[in-house]
């Protein structure tokens, strides 16, 4: 991303566009230079065997206006899992600032199998009307130049949001990732802002991992912004 240039256009120019739940961005694309946010996701299966909580706390930081760094600690139950790293550059906003896009890369460090792997991401946002609003992203996780087996495989991430009133956004994240350890989860999801400052994101849906049944998921999103 040191090749992207940072946007001239201050961030009243970009489209104001809900993040989606499961897949968000480390910050708006027309975030300005000094904007913190900490949040911590949570999501588990509601069925099956299996039903771990994982969860992760996060804090977001745009250092410059529309380039924003995220450092991400992804835990199961007690056990933390892995560290993670990700940056953002806003490209800009076009069609009468009712458009906007960038890109996001993420680095993975998992603690357990001593691995390093990325992902990298193409957004785009777009502002349809003051009530509906939409985020695509699609771009490869485990990016590697040398054509291995489960490696750059593809995601896919789609978002519908409807802004029901200021405090209160309804939205359908569909969330794809391919390869053999790839899933395609719906999550229908509701925004609340609960104060100035603190927000939460509630979500309940479906996730189908490769090979096995659906089940249901919950996820739950805290956010504090500074």
């Amino acid at each position: 991303m040191a090749v992207c240039a940072a946007p001239e256009a201050g961030a009243s120019e970009y489209p104001d566009v809900p993040e989606p739940m499961i897949f968000d961005m480390m910050r708006p694309l027309g975030a300005r230079r000094g904007e913190i946010e900490a949040n911590t996701l949570a999501t588990a299966p509601l069925s099956g065997d299996d039903r771990a909580i994982s969860w992760a706390p996060e804090v977001e930081y745009a250092f410059a206006d529309g380039f924003a760094i995220e450092g991400e600690l992804p835990f199961e139950n007690g056990r933390l899992m892995e560290y993670k790293l990700g940056l953002q550059a806003a490209f800009g906003s076009f069609d009468a600032g009712r458009s906007a896009h960038g890109v996001q890369y993420l680095g993975i460090y998992d603690r357990h199998t001593k691995r390093y792997s990325n992902s990298f991401a193409y957004m785009l946002v777009h502002r349809y009307s003051d009530r509906w609003s939409s985020v695509s992203m699609a771009g490869l996780w485990d990016v590697s130049s040398k054509r291995r087996k489960g490696r750059n495989a593809a995601i896919i991430n789609q978002s519908v949001f409807y802004d029901a009133s200021d405090d209160s956004i309804f939205g359908l994240e569909v969330n794809y990732l391919g390869g053999e350890a790839g899933h395609l989860l719906l999550m229908p999801q509701l925004h609340q802002r609960l104060s100035g400052s603190i927000s939460a994101q509630i979500g309940l849906g479906v996730q189908k991992d490769r090979g096995k049944a659906a089940r249901p998921h919950a996820g739950l999103r805290l956010i504090r912004q500074f």
